[in-house]
C-alpha cells in the first residue's frame, strides 16, 4: 500500500527483491496455519503453491500496466487510463478501503497473537476495548510522521524475518513423519476456503510491479522479479506449513497462534516468550506502517488527482491528512468490532478482487490496444495474447464463489455504498460547475 516516489533513481534487482518479499509476508502466516490445516489437513501445503500460482498469474498483468504507465503505477490508474473516471474513482476507494480492513485485521491478528501471553482478552469486552486502544494509538502514531512509519516497518521486517527463521530451523529438530500420514477427510468446499484464506498471504502483491518498474531494465527484469519474490514466498509459507504440521500435527488446529504454541511445547516459556514477541513485533510494525500510509492514499487521490472529494484531502497546517485520518480511524473501529481475524481476512481479500478485476480487463484492453501500431507502446508483453487476463478473471469468479453468505453480504453491500457515493459526488461536482460557469 506504499506509494513511491517520483525519483528517477533505478532499483537494483535485490533491492526489489526485498522490497517485494517484504511486502508480501505479513500477520497471516504466524496465525492462519490452524485454520489452514482444519481446512485442507496435509494438502494445506499444496493449496498454499495453487495460491502463489494465482498470485504470479494475478501480477502478470499488473506488471504489463505498470510498465506502460507514467505515473506511480497504481491499480486506480490504470483503471482511469483504460475505463475513465468512475473505474478510477472506484478502484482509488476501494484500495483505501482495502487499506482499512488490512489495519483492523492486523489489530485482530496482534490481539489474537497477545491471547497466548494474556490470556484474560478471551473476554469480548476487553478484547474489544483493546482493540479500540489499539486504533487509536495507531492513528496517534501514524500521525507523527513518515519516520516513525519508516523505523517501524524496518523493524517489522527484522522481525518477521527473524521470527521464521527462529521457527523453521528450532522446529526442525522435533518433526515427527507420522504427522503427514493423516486420512484426508476434508470436501472439495472445504480446500476452497482454505484457497481464499491461503490468498491473503499473498495480497500485498499488487504493489510489486510498480517497484519492479523502478528497475534498470524492467522488460527485461519485470518477469525476473516476479518470479523470483512470487516463488520465495511460496516457498517460505510452505517451508513453514511443513514444520509447523510436523510438530504438532493434529494438534494444530486447537492453537489461534500455532506457531507460538509449537514453540511453547518444545522449549517452554522462553520459547514462547521468543516467539511471541518476534510475532507481536512483526504484526504491530505492520499495522503503524499501514496506519501512516492509509490516509495518504484517500488525501493523494483527492488533492493531487482529484478522484475522490475534496474534503478527503483537507490537511493540517504540517501537512497531515485529517480527514482522511479520521475517517480511516472510524472505519477501522467499526470493522473490528464487526468481527474477528477470520472475518476480516476474507473480508479484506473480497475487497481487493474489485481492483483486481478492473486491472484484468484493463490488461485486456491493452492488448487490443498493442495490436495496433498508432495506440501501441513500449513495455512488457504478456505472452499468448489474452490467456493470463483471463486466467486472471477466472481466479476471480472462483474465489467469489467460494467466500461466506456473511462476507459475500459485506463486500456488495461496500460495492454499493462506493457506487451511490461516486454518483452523490458527481452530483454535487457538476452543480458546483455550473454555479460557478454562471
Amino acid at each position: 500500500m506504499k506509494k513511491l516516489g517520483n525519483s528517477n533513481k533505478k532499483l537494483g534487482f535485490i533491492s526489489v527483491y526485498l522490497l517485494g518479499v517484504n511486502g508480501i509476508i505479513g500477520s497471516g502466516i504466524f496465525l492462519l496455519p490452524s485454520k489452514m490445516y482444519a481446512l485442507s489437513g496435509i494438502w494445506s501445503v499444496a493449496v498454499i503453491f495453487f495460491c502463489a500460482l494465482a498470485a504470479l498469474v494475478l501480477t502478470l498483468s499488473y506488471a504489463e500496466l505498470a510498465s506502460r504507465s507514467t505515473g506511480n503505477g497504481a491499480a486506480w490508474l490504470y483503471a482511469y487510463d483504460q475505463f475513465g473516471e468512475f473505474a478510477g474513482f472506484e478502484v482509488g476507494l476501494f484500495i483505501w478501503l482495502q487499506g482499512v480492513v488490512t489495519i483492523s485485521a492486523e489489530t485482530a491478528a496482534f490481539l489474537t497473537a497477545l491471547k497466548l501471553m494474556v490470556p484474560q482478552l478471551s473476554d469480548p469486552f476487553l478484547y474489544k476495548a483493546t482493540g479500540l486502544a489499539i486504533i487509536l494509538g495507531l492513528t496517534v502514531v501514524g500521525i507523527m510522521g513518515n519516520q516513525v512509519s519508516k523505523y517501524a516497518n524496518n523493524i517489522a521486517t527484522v522481525m518477521k524475518i527473524g521470527a521464521l527463521i527462529t521457527f523453521v530451523i528450532g522446529g526442525l529438530f522435533f518433526i515427527k513423519m507420522m504427522n503427514f500420514s493423516q486420512p484426508v477427510t476434508h470436501s472439495l468446499k472445504d480446500y476452497n476456503s482454505a484457497f481464499n484464506l491461503i490468498f491473503y498471504m499473498f495480497a500485498g502483491f499488487s504493489f510489486l510491479p510498480v517497484a519492479a518498474t523502478k528497475m534498470e531494465n524492467p522488460k527485461k527484469n519485470l518477469p525476473r522479479i516476479l518470479l523470483a519474490v512470487i516463488i520465495s514466498v511460496g516457498v517460505i509459507y510452505m517451508i513453514t506449513m511443513i514444520v509447523a504440521i510436523g510438530v504438532l500435527g493434529p494438534e494444530i488446529v486447537h492453537n489461534e497462534s500455532p506457531l507460538a504454541f509449537a514453540f511453547a511445547e518444545k522449549y517452554g516459556h522462553i520459547g514462547r516468550m521468543i516467539m511471541s514477541i518476534g510475532i507481536l513485533g512483526s504484526i504491530l510494525g505492520v499495522a503503524i506502517s499501514l496506519s501512516y500510509s492509509t490516509p495518504y492514499i484517500a488525501s493523494s487521490l483527492a488533492r493531487e488527482h482529484q478522484l475522490l472529494p475534496a474534503f478527503f484531502g483537507k490537511i493540517t497546517k504540517s501537512g497531515t491528512p485529517w480527514v482522511a485520518v479520521i475517517l480511516t480511524t472510524c472505519i477501522c473501529a467499526l470493522l473490528f468490532l464487526s468481527g474477528d481475524y477470520l472475518f476480516l481476512v476474507p473480508c479484506t481479500v473480497f475487497i481487493s478482487l474489485v481492483q483486481y478485476v478492473v486491472t484484468s480487463f484493463a490488461a485486456m484492453k491493452v492488448k487490443k490496444k498493442q495490436k495496433d501500431p498508432k495506440t501501441a507502446t513500449d513495455g512488457f508483453n504478456l505472452p499468448l495474447g489474452y490467456t493470463f487476463p483471463i486466467l486472471s478473471l477466472l481466479i476471480c469468479v472462483y474465489m467469489l464463489m467460494n467466500f461466506t453468505q456473511k462476507v459475500i453480504i459485506f463486500g456488495v453491500t461496500t460495492i454499493v455504498v462506493c457506487v451511490a457515493f461516486y454518483f452523490i459526488y458527481r452530483y454535487f461536482k457538476n452543480k458546483k460547475t455550473k454555479t460557478v460557469a454562471k
